[in-house]
Order: C-alpha cells, then structure tokens, then sequence
C-alpha cells in the first residue's frame, strides 16, 4: 500500500497571503518525503481561492530540486485548459528536473467559472479530454507526431525535451466515469477517485463501476493502479479535529459553488462559502471518513481498504486555514505511526 499527501493550496481568507499559502504546501511536500510518502499531488485551479496552484507542472519542477526521492503528480491537469503540444513539451521538462519522478495525473474539468474565463465550453470537456489525451499519447511515445481531430489540427511535430520515463510517465486519470475507466484499462493508465465525505457506501459503489470497466475491457482490476484521495486526521484533541472538519467542509462548499458558478465574486477572486444542502454534519463526517483517535484512523483505513482494494491512499493535507505546524505534526504522525501500521497489518493479512 501506498501514501501520498494531496496539496489543495487553498486560501480562506485575507489573513492568510497568497504567498505564504504557496510556501505551506511547498513546506509540506519536503516533510512528507522526510516522513516516507511515496508520492505528493498538486492540484490545478484557476481565478478563485479554492487553489492558488495555477500549474501543478511548475510545483513539479519547483519541489523536484527539494526533494529526491519522492514522486511529484500533478492532480489533474486539466487537458481541456491546455494546448496539449506545449503541455508535452513541458511534461517532459518537468520528468527531466524530477529525475524521472514525474506522475501525471490528467483529467477532464469540472468547473464551469474556470472554463468561461478560458474560452471553453465546459460541456464539451469529456470530448476535448478525450481527444487531447489522444494527442498526448502520442506526442510522449512517438518521435515525430501528427493529428487531425475535430478539436485540434498539428502537422509533423518534435517535442525537443523528452520524458526520461519510457514510454510515458505512469499516467492518472481522474474519473468515476465508466467509459473513462474503461479507457484506462483499455490504454494501460491508472485511476485517481475520491468518494468525497462519504463513507463505504460510496467507495463501495466505486470499486462496483471499477470492476465493470475493467471487465468490460477483458481486464482484472488490479491491471491498473487505484489512488484514493480523502480527508484523514488523527488526533485525541476534539477542537483540532472539528478545525480540520470545518475546513474539509469549506473546501466542499468551494467546490460545489465553482461547479456551475457564473458571477464574479465582489474582490474578483475571493468566495465566501455558502452552506448547500449537501453539507454533513460534523458527526456524519466522523462516521464517514477516517478521522479520530490514531487507532480509529487505522481501523477506518483497514476499512476502506478492504471495501475499495486500492493500491495508494492519498490524505488531503492541506485544507483552508488549517494551522501550519498542525498540519506538519500531522504528516509526522502519519510517518510514525499510523501508516507502519497500517501496512503491518496489510502484511499480516496478506500473510
């Protein structure tokens, strides 16, 4: 089993700068590799404080001279936004500076603000995503490459810097679509999903539509790997626990407001979140997710596991404005105790 930390880089508030959000997340991607991650994702948004990560590519390349052991993903880039002939030239940059630690996640948007503002009809991205990873594909594993597609036209082209990993970096598709987990397991790629604040329910739904696309492709599951993100916390202090909590439940209600929001917010960039009907209770939110004393976060993840069979769990880090030195005691605890843990008794399952 697999750990990684998956960096929002969200911003709540004016007291909290811009740069100092930055620095945070860049702060807990050297701890995380001091702590034994495998792996840290950086996420991608635009024109809003839910994510002040423009480019998931350039933390990529700015944590790959700070660390050395550690793969850096990018969670998702978002094909649609892109020109997919410049995104190959600067996937290969950044697996080249990354010394070949590059995990690149891609996946088809969501967010109907940052597609307005980029020209792109968000309706449309299923189809840009597919034909955009088409040309991906083949710009990462052919030396000289064309295309001619309803979305975009490229005569005989070169990308000069290459990924180091061949034929491509391990690649990540964000979906609990079936047709996109269908082409993963079709193409060889990986699955990163999330079941949001829901509980076993959820994931056990997931690993039903998991199953199906595989089979659909004459394929076993475990033919591709599964990256699970979630809200984990571990702690006997109730105050911090409800912090992290109401910061987990922040970030939701961004993100619902983003899906189909069309207004400026008054500053320009800055939400406030709203309550939806959506939200759960605290109490639900304890019930449903890993979060707890140290031994219930274990049990949950044993859980989870069992019900998803994933091969990497990804623990949201990095939420609001979750205090700094918090969340760095949290990433240690994970290192010390709760993931030996967790794999100890994955072993002695196994065994």
């Amino acid at each position: 089993m697999e750990f990684a930390t998956f960096i929002l880089a969200a911003q709540r508030g004016y007291h909290q700068s811009p740069d100092s959000v930055i620095r945070n997340s860049i702060e807990q991607t050297t701890l995380s590799e001091q702590a034994g991650f495998n792996t840290a994702w950086f996420a991608e948004h635009h024109f809003n404080n839910y994510s002040l990560v423009p480019s998931p590519l350039l933390m990529v390349a700015h944590c790959a001279g700070l660390t050395s052991s550690i793969r850096l993903g990018t969670a998702v880039c978002v094909l649609p936004l892109y020109q997919p002939q410049r995104l190959l030239a600067e996937i290969g940059f950044a697996d080249v500076v990354a010394n070949g630690r590059l995990e690149l996640g891609v996946g088809s948007g969501y967010q109907q603000f940052e597609f307005d503002r980029f020209g792109v009809d968000v309706d449309e991205a299923p189809a840009v995503f597919s034909e955009y990873l088409d040309i991906l594909l083949k710009g990462l594993k052919q030396k000289i490459f064309s295309h001619s597609g309803h979305y975009m036209q490229i005569p005989p082209t070169a990308i000069s810097v290459r990924t180091l990993q061949k034929p491509t970096p391990p690649i990540w598709i964000a979906t609990a679509s079936p047709k996109t987990a269908a082409r993963a397991y079709r193409e060889g790629h990986n699955l990163f999903v999330t079941a949001f604040h829901d509980g076993l329910e959820t994931l056990g739904m997931l690993r039903g539509i998991i199953q199906t696309a595989a089979a659909s492709e004459g394929k076993k599951v475990r033919d591709a790997k599964i990256s699970l993100l979630r809200c984990c916390y571990a702690s006997d202090d109730s105050a911090e626990i409800n912090s992290y909590l109401d910061n987990a439940r922040f970030q939701r209600r961004l993100s619902e407001a983003l899906h189909q929001r069309r207004q400026q917010s008054q500053d320009g960039y800055l939400l406030e979140e709203t309550p939806t009907h959506q939200d759960l209770s605290f109490d639900s939110m304890r019930k449903n997710l890993p979060i707890g004393s140290i031994n219930r976060v274990i049990d949950r993840l044993l859980e989870e596991i069992e019900v998803l069979k994933p091969d990497q769990i990804a623990i949201q880090t990095q939420l609001g404005d979750l205090n700094q030195k918090t969340m760095l005691r949290q990433i240690e605890l994970w290192g010390d105790r709760i993931i030996p843990a967790v794999q100890k008794s994955l072993g002695q399952a196994e065994a």
